[in-house]
């Protein structure tokens, strides 16, 4: 684990994934345990996305994103969620991603931590939701385009139950 002023910091999403596939990273996203108020104190940050928990900022000519560990739930409009609590535990953080192949997490030292077996799907090639499609697809409409985006940028196959609730859902 990095740790930055006292808190928590991994590299997680499509930093890690695309750094594992050996491709160019355009921007970087982290995961910590600091929430925007207390990253604020020692990071010169742009805020706006604040009360979702993610702060930005530019270095060394990179787009960082550092997102503090949260869960989300009740979404709204089948795109945000309409309630947001920072968590400590890097596993109630990976229930709300999207995608499997983006919970990877890397540490300071480059140690992958693979909390749910998206390293398999990773070498397999495949995008699936993390959790049950059907909702994952519902709460944030989004990641229908995502899904189509990942599996044609990187050359993988969208898995068997994904597919299906991405037609399901594709009016949304």
């Amino acid at each position: 684990t990095f740790i930055l002023n006292g808190f928590s910091l991994f590299m997680i999403g499509s930093s890690s994934r695309d750094y594992l596939l050996n491709k160019e990273i355009s921007d970087y996203d982290f995961v910590t345990d600091a929430t925007p108020t207390e990253i604020e104190k020692f990071l010169n940050v742009d805020s706006t996305f604040k009360k979702f928990g993610v702060v930005k900022l530019k270095y060394m000519g990179k787009h960082i994103d550092i997102a503090t560990l949260r869960m989300e739930n009740d979404y709204i409009n089948n795109r945000h969620p309409s309630n947001i609590t920072f968590v400590k535990d890097i596993f109630l953080d990976y229930k709300r991603r999207d995608f499997t192949i983006n919970t990877l997490c890397m540490d300071s030292n480059g140690n992958i931590i693979d909390l749910l077996g998206a390293m398999e799907d990773l070498d397999n090639k495949v995008i699936k939701t993390v959790g049950s499609p059907r909702y994952k697809i519902k709460e944030d409409s989004l990641r229908i385009l995502r899904s189509i985006r990942f599996a044609s940028n990187l050359g993988f196959r969208i898995d068997d139950k994904t597919k299906h609730y991405l037609r399901k859902y594709g009016y949304l």
